[in-house]
């Protein structure tokens, strides 16, 4: 069989990618599998920081060489226990070092690495290992051995558990049960009785072979495990880099859960190729302090992070002197001004220009650097919409955020708007050697190397995913303007019938919802009813502020939420946004979700979205309610 011609590359800040992302094979630096890259970048940059993490509150630099090393004795290590080609080691922990080194280490022997949130329970723990048929299950700490503890019985195919942290289980006697010291040295005896078969593992690697299983949420039945390929990965790798450059010396912190694709592209695989520095957050309650401390080049979050920084701006502004409040507003006016013409493309007059400069040197800079957002190139956003007025905020402080689109069936990323090329209220246009279209119904389909291979073990499931001619059926709907430019409106499971025949996308009344000040996040009722309501989540933080600053009396959030002045605040928010929509998309009642979520919470997804149909269903006495 002739070997096929290799692509034409082009150099990217320092990293040779496919000049034409749409030919195959795609290639990074050479590289046309993961493991390949890793290998190169590992040999190349040695004693170079990749990680940082905290040990007893001091940050401890871990270098290529040891990525390289630990990922050799736990591919080798597994190996040792049996793992085979093809075969699934599932990891449940928070973010950490050992993610990525797992991560490499069982994709370079030829497994298949597959996250499991630390949110799930041991019902859904047991689920997905038997589903994946997960040969060895990694485990964080002893909370997490709990889960497989209370489930063992129920995955009788687990021949092996790893532990990362053996805090509290020195007295841990477990035939399946071993720590990652352990496993180490089995690695360690296998390299030094086989020297080069890690390398020879790696050379049998294919572009075409599966190299990651992530499941979908499974808001509406069992999670689905989504197959990646290296092809996959690396085509959204090289996608990236030509919509969004980074650099070698670019500080990244990690913190979202590397189970979900986002994060797992954003702070393994986009690092891989760009070389750049990896900090790992202490955990998900810290990471506000630790991006202060990092002080990254570039952040990406999902919208409930950058709502959430935002009210913390709004909170500490009106807690400022008389003085401090009127120069923020003043700054804040000026940044918006610039902002309005940065958005629309169009130049930016000199004395705006300058006074922005004026009200950035004064107030503006100092506010960035509170945040740690002082070195910030540029920010990012997706995995769920966020409000285009929120996006101009960020602008207007110097903080260049720009929203973008993927799915884990599109490894990560389908569309992007850049610093250069943005319009707020977009998803932007498709990356380069990708291609969106609209179908008939309305729905976004993609075309290109990122879309997955398929559902794992689940063919109908997959052929329900595709067109007849090859096209992946998103279910998010929207439209493509005349410059290539996508704007989401809603899903197409979504779409609200009303009694009166009238289709309404939710997904636009509730992002402009979530922008004001009090509320976190909305859920609109109204399907096959007479007219629209609305459950809501109120931002804890402002609305506190409120009630402290209005003597409102409350004990708890469940109280705060029962308040007459909390209701009649959030009534006032709510006509604010009707008067921008048309009367049958306007919301004539609501009530507020008096349980304050977490990401524990079944309600909310990994990325701290509301899962809308298991919303409806907890509270749905509450929404009987607004129809009687």
């Amino acid at each position: 069989m002739p070997a096929r011609p290799l692509p034409d590359q082009t150099v990217i800040n320092g990293v040779s990618v496919n000049a034409d992302p749409v030919q195959q094979p795609v290639m990074v630096d050479g590289a046309d599998t993961i493991v390949t890259l890793f290998r190169q970048r590992c040999a190349a940059l040695g004693p170079r920081t990749a990680h940082r993490e905290k040990e007893l509150g001091i940050w401890q630099a871990y270098s290529w060489a040891d990525y390289w090393q630990r990922a050799k004795w736990i591919g080798l290590a597994l190996r040792r226990l049996g793992l085979t080609r093809g075969e699934v080691v599932s990891i449940l922990s928070e973010d950490r070092k050992e993610w990525p080194w797992f991560d490499l280490g069982i994709q370079c022997v030829g497994g298949i690495a597959s996250g499991v949130y630390t949110t799930d329970s041991a019902q859904q723990l047991a689920y997905l290992v038997n589903d994946s048929d997960s040969r060895v299950l990694v485990v964080e700490n002893e909370e997490q051995l709990d889960k497989f503890l209370q489930a063992e019985t129920r995955m009788p195919g687990l021949s092996h558990v790893v532990i990362l942290d053996d805090e509290g289980l020195h007295e841990l006697d477990h035939p399946k049960c071993l720590t990652v010291e352990a496993l180490y040295d089995i690695g360690k005896r296998a390299e030094a009785e086989a020297p080069g078969a890690f390398e020879a593992e790696i050379d049998k690697a294919q572009p075409q072979d599966t190299a990651l299983l992530i499941y979908t949420s499974g808001t509406t039945g069992n999670p689905k495990g989504a197959m990646l390929s290296h092809e996959n990965i690396l085509a959204a790798i090289t996608a990236g880099l030509h919509g969004l450059p980074s650099q070698a010396e670019d500080e990244q912190l990690c913190f979202l859960p590397l189970c979900h694709i986002l994060e797992r592209d954003v702070s393994i695989y986009f690092p891989l190729a760009t070389k750049a520095t990896v900090n790992f957050a202490e955990s998900p309650e810290t990471v506000f302090a630790n991006l202060q401390e990092v002080s990254p080049s570039t952040f990406t979050a999902v919208p409930r992070v950058w709502e959430k920084i935002y009210s913390q701006v709004r909170i500490l502004s009106q807690e400022a002197t008389p003085l401090g409040r009127l120069a923020f507003g003043a700054a804040l006016k000026a940044g918006m001004r610039r902002a309005g013409y940065l958005a629309d493309g169009k130049p930016l007059p000199a004395i705006t220009a300058l006074n922005y400069r004026l009200w950035d040197w004064l107030v503006l800079r100092n506010v960035r650097r509170m945040l740690g957002f002082d070195r910030m190139r540029r920010g990012g956003t997706g995995a769920a919409p966020i409000s285009p007025e929120l996006l101009r905020w960020y602008w207007a402080i110097g903080v260049p955020l720009v929203e973008g689109y993927g799915m884990t069936e599109t490894a990560g990323i389908a569309s992007i708007n850049t610093p250069q090329d943005n319009r707020i209220g977009t998803i932007g246009r498709a990356v380069p050697g990708y291609r969106m279209r609209i179908a008939e119904d309305g729905e976004i389909q993609t075309f290109g190397l990122n879309n997955f291979q398929g559902y794992w073990r689940n063919n109908d499931k997959t052929a329900e995913t595709f067109t007849e001619d090859g096209w992946l059926r998103t279910g998010d709907i929207g439209r493509i303007d005349e410059d290539g430019y996508v704007t989401i409106t809603g899903r197409l499971k979504d779409i609200i019938i009303t009694a009166g025949g009238k289709n309404i996308t939710p997904a636009e009344i509730e992002s402009r919802l979530k922008f004001s000040h009090y509320i976190s996040d909305a859920v609109i009722i109204g399907d096959r009813r007479k007219y629209l309501t609305a459950l809501i989540m109120i931002d804890q933080e402002n609305v506190e502020k409120y009630a402290q600053d209005n003597k409102v009396p409350f004990s708890s959030f469940a109280s705060l939420c029962a308040a007459p002045e909390v209701r009649a605040l959030i009534g006032a928010e709510l006509d604010e946004v009707n008067r921008e929509f048309a009367r049958v998309e306007q919301i004539k009642d609501f009530r507020l979700i008096d349980v304050l979520l977490t990401a524990e919470d079944e309600e909310l997804t990994a990325t701290m979205k509301l899962k809308r149909a298991y919303v409806e269903r907890r509270h749905s006495a509450l929404i009987e309610e607004m129809y009687e």
